[in-house]
């Protein structure tokens, strides 16, 4: 089942006991809460993390105009970036020197294949993702709706408990790194 923004910020509703929404702008004091808090969340649970849906790659455009000082080159990000892991040459997406300020990336490099978390669409989280993002919310949706601050305070526990195994499912899903270079192995 596709889930949505809707979908999510429901279940994280049921699960503190308040009432699921139908929509984000249907005026009820949680369809505000969800509205308000859910955009943030999300996007801090996908920027926490390389999660495997969300890690992407793209070749950034170079800017005409050359950095103030530093660098010899600027790059556009991609209007989707969360959070930069790392830029490459082309085919390498790692291993070149780079800062980012504001939406640039500034380099030394011609050219810069970007390694980053994306906001990807709701309906591609994948189950473990989806299940951590709804601990989260209940969370996140609990002290405003409840005034609970005990129960908030669970509901973090349950929440933190939940991305640990959400992140070890998506560790997962790919071959270890090998170290690459590491100069205690090299001397001996």
């Amino acid at each position: 089942m596709a889930l949505s923004d809707i979908a999510l910020c429901s279940r994280a509703l049921l699960k503190i006991g308040a009432q699921p929404v139908a929509s984000l702008e249907e005026g009820s004091a949680e369809a505000e809460v969800a509205a308000n808090l859910y955009p943030a969340v999300r996007d801090g649970l996908l920027a926490s993390f390389p999660w495997s849906f969300a890690t992407t790659q793209a070749t950034l455009p170079r800017l005409a105009t050359a950095p103030v000082a530093d660098w010899n080159n600027a790059f556009q990000l991609p209007a989707d970036l969360l959070r930069v892991l790392s830029a490459g040459s082309p085919y390498v997406g790692s291993g070149l020197a780079f800062h980012v300020l504001g939406e640039q990336l500034h380099c030394n490099a011609e050219q810069v294949t970007l390694s980053y978390i994306r906001r990807p669409d709701e309906s591609s989280f994948p189950p473990h993702f989806a299940e951590s993002l709804v601990a989260r919310l209940a969370a996140e949706f609990c002290l405003p709706l409840t005034e609970d601050a005990q129960r908030a305070q669970l509901l973090y526990s349950l929440a933190d408990s939940v991305l640990r195994q959400a992140r070890s499912a998506d560790s997962q899903q790919s071959t270890p790194r090998a170290i690459a270079d590491f100069p205690l192995v090299s001397v001996r």
